[in-house]
């Protein structure tokens, strides 16, 4: 599905601030089973941005999870995305269509992540 295709109409919920509130609110409708993942890893972030008075990984966390809700508000991509970790899982690593799912996945979370921006 393209972009195009995966409009607003086919968004559940409108894209949230690029905060870590905003985004925590919009992970618990919904993904909440990815809370605590989410939580772990915005801690590591904090603490690795206050040991190295470095906001880079403050800054990497909120990328990598306005990318992980772009992906869950919208069906299209996350259809997208659950299909190829199937394929990933299922397939041997030798066959081309492994290396397929690979790009997809990595495609997905590319248009997930330039939307948020």
């Amino acid at each position: 599905m393209s972009a195009a295709e995966d409009s607003v109409e086919g968004e559940l919920i409108p894209r949230p601030e690029r905060t870590p509130d905003a985004l925590r609110m919009a992970l618990a409708r919904l993904a909440p089973h990815r809370l605590a993942d989410m939580e772990k890893q915005k801690s590591e972030a904090f603490q690795i941005a206050a040991e190295t008075n470095n906001l880079g990984p403050i800054r990497g966390w909120l990328t990598i999870w306005a990318g992980e809700v772009e992906v869950e508000r919208r069906p299209g991509l996350l259809a997208r995305r659950r299909a190829a970790e199937r394929a990933v899982q299922s397939l041997d690593r030798d066959d081309p269509a492994w290396r397929a799912a690979m790009d997809e996945i990595l495609a997905v979370l590319d248009e997930a992540r330039g939307a948020v921006g």
